[in-house]
């Protein structure tokens, strides 16, 4: 047997190199000694979730929202905004190309219909023990990467330590933190231990669904180094060109060595699929109506209410649907940077959001079709609603004194409601009244310090559509005798400087699970508050989040998980670390007018990746010379 450990610590795994076979035995038997003493069950299974639910057999032969018969062929184009000068989207350097994660497999995959189950890709079986301390991945002998070289119990662990050590920081910080080793048992078995005291519920999911990459290529080359060069995969695409970053072209893998497997039956049926990157929004928008690209997902209120009337929809070449979203949507707003002393004092941070009049712009901006966001996982059953229950005030008691008292007194914080006019003078004075408690006075219209120095701040834009948004909350703000600045900049340096932290403002939107667990250390956590390029944008450091997160990841069924983030959403909604915006609850597509897709609609994706080329429709658009 050849037998390597790998650790989460870079400097151990190399000190435990020469020692790699006696420890090994030495944790076989150790494992071994432990089965024994709990009497635990090993349990050998297709697939896993976080609670044990599986919808699906060991025996299925496909999701149910696809269709196993449908045709290969034709191409599927959209749009991205700004450009990319990578295709390396797992490392801190570089701004990565859409869609790059397409080239790379995984042990494990996920469906679109039940929110935290994954399912064997690479790994044909995973073994381990009740506690899920520790899983085994038995990998396909038939898994390869496009160059046809069997993928290896070797190449997962090397890829692990490259995530590690070179990754992103919200690989380190929350995912890896509570691994304890990586070790390979021969070339198709590899084993992932875990701290014993870690919160085992999602770990063996987080360590499956993570890329994969050759060995051989991690030996010679730099994972950290930014490059239009993607490293090599075994996804069902691969690249085939791209150019200065106007565009990206990926083209299936004919011979995809998974592409049989039931979690793949009736998925990734375009030959191509095709980005096109626009500086500009509008720009955007008008190429599309001109039949530049394929499918537009909308993202503008005013362009769905009042633009999609253009020609290639009134002659049905282009369609338009709303399909409803089954997923938390609403974690959506500005972000305060709580690392800059004027946004430390919550009433500052509370006094600027009531300035921003949802009321007004759904009336006057977006034609009444959004709803106002108050919660972190609005659009779903996990947000907290009026006083707590006896249930999540015993979670929130060990947190008292680290978070606001309004937390255990008061219902859930939900944003002032303004009346239907742009300066509401009601809000205005009660945001008036919380920054002279903060301790600013208003001077010839300003409002300054006890130095005299203005409050200013800087919204970070990328895009001329959203100045329609922010300019009025900019008046209001002027009102309220801050000073605001809001340039509009290009993505790639917005994306640079939100990486960096160099921001007073900035737009954002998170998609929180139904089964939140340790990736919530990465957005909410003190660990990644000061680590560049986190989902922490805005800085938070509190215990009490700290705590709630620890608990969420250790709820042991869902009842339980479902009640402490309540708690969570609770607390978060207090501290006021954002301006929140809005939300549908519904996905606004439009498409050119040559696709089909399966009659069932997944809650939790648009599910373009099982849509298809249908000849017929495109022979119609030939005809009338569209296509």
């Amino acid at each position: 047997m050849n037998s390597q450990v790998l650790t989460s610590d870079p400097s151990k795994a190399r000190r435990w190199m020469s020692g790699l076979v006696a420890l090994a035995v030495g944790l076989t038997l150790t494992t071994t000694s432990l089965r024994a003493e709990r009497h635990e069950e090993i349990i050998t299974a297709h697939g896993i979730s976080s609670f044990g639910e599986l919808k699906y057999g060991p025996d299925f032969e496909h999701f149910d929202y696809v269709n196993p018969d449908a045709p290969k062929g034709g191409y599927f184009t959209t749009w991205g905004l700004g450009t990319f000068d990578s295709l390396r989207p797992y490392i801190l350097l570089g701004n990565a190309a859409s869609s790059a994660s397409m080239l790379y497999d995984s042990l494990m995959t996920g469906s679109a219909d039940e929110p935290d189950a994954l399912y064997g890709l690479v790994a044909e079986t995973i073994e381990y023990p009740e506690s899920r301390e520790w899983i085994i991945f038995n990998i396909r002998p038939e898994a390869r990467f496009h160059d046809g070289t069997p993928i290896t119990a070797q190449d997962v662990a090397d890829s692990y330590q490259a995530l590690y050590e070179k990754g992103r920081p919200t690989y380190r910080l929350s995912l890896f933190r509570d691994v304890e080793s990586v070790e390979v048992l021969d070339e198709r078995r590899l084993k992932y231990t875990f701290r014993p005291d870690a919160p085992l519920r999602d770990m063996p999911s987080m360590v499956g669904g993570l890329p994969i990459f050759p060995s051989a290529w991690l030996a010679e080359n730099d994972f950290a180094e930014s490059s239009m060069e993607p490293v090599p995969g075994s996804g069902p695409y691969k690249l085939q060109e791209t150019d200065g970053g106007r565009y990206i072209l990926y083209e299936r893998v004919e011979d995809y060595w998974g592409a049989d497997l039931p979690v793949n039956v009736g998925r990734n049926n375009f030959d191509q699929q095709r980005i096109e990157y626009y500086a500009d929004s509008t720009v955007a928008f008008e190429q599309f109506k001109a039949l530049g690209y394929t499918f537009r997902a909308e993202n503008s209120s005013r362009l769905w209410a009042t633009a999609y009337d253009f020609p290639a929809i009134q002659n049905g070449w282009v369609m338009r649907e709303e399909l409803i979203d089954g997923t938390p949507t609403g974690t959506q707003g500005w972000w305060f940077n709580m690392r800059r002393e004027k946004f430390q004092d919550p009433r500052v941070r509370q006094a600027i959001a009531m300035m921003f009049n949802f009321e007004w712009s759904n009336d006057s901006l977006f034609y009444d079709l959004y709803q106002r966001t108050d919660s972190f996982w609005e659009n779903s059953y996990l947000q907290a609603e009026g006083l707590p229950s006896e249930e999540e005030l015993a979670v929130l008691e060990p947190v008292r004194g680290m978070v606001p008292d309004s937390v255990f007194t008061e219902p859930a914080y939900t944003p002032i409601v303004s009346e239907p006019v742009q300066l509401d003078r009601r809000v205005l004075r009660q945001a008036a009244a919380l920054m002279r408690e903060a301790g600013y006075s208003l001077q010839d219209g300003v409002l300054v310090n006890e130095h005299g120095e203005p409050f200013v701040i800087e919204f970070l834009n990328d895009s001329r559509a959203f100045e329609r948004i922010i300019n009025p909350f900019i008046q209001n703000l002027e009102r309220l005798g801050i000073r605001v600045d809001a340039p509009v900049i290009d993505q790639a340096q917005a994306a640079e400087r939100e990486k960096n932290f160099e921001f007073d403002l900035t737009a954002r939107r998170y998609r929180m699970g139904l089964t939140p667990g340790q990736e919530l250390v990465g957005i909410f956590g003190s660990t990644s508050a000061n680590e560049p390029d986190t989902s922490n944008i805005m800085g938070l450091q509190n215990e009490g989040v700290d705590h709630l997160i620890e608990q969420i990841a250790h709820a042991e069924n869902r009842e339980e998980l479902n009640v402490r983030v309540r708690a969570l959403d609770r607390v978060l909604r207090s501290l006021h670390i954002w301006i929140p915006q809005f939300y549908s609850g519904r996905h606004f597509i439009a498409y050119l007018d040559v696709y089909s897709r399966p009659e069932v609609q997944p809650p939790f994706s648009i599910n373009t990746d099982a849509w298809w080329w249908d000849e017929d429709k495109a022979e119609v658009l030939r005809a009338a010379g569209v296509l």
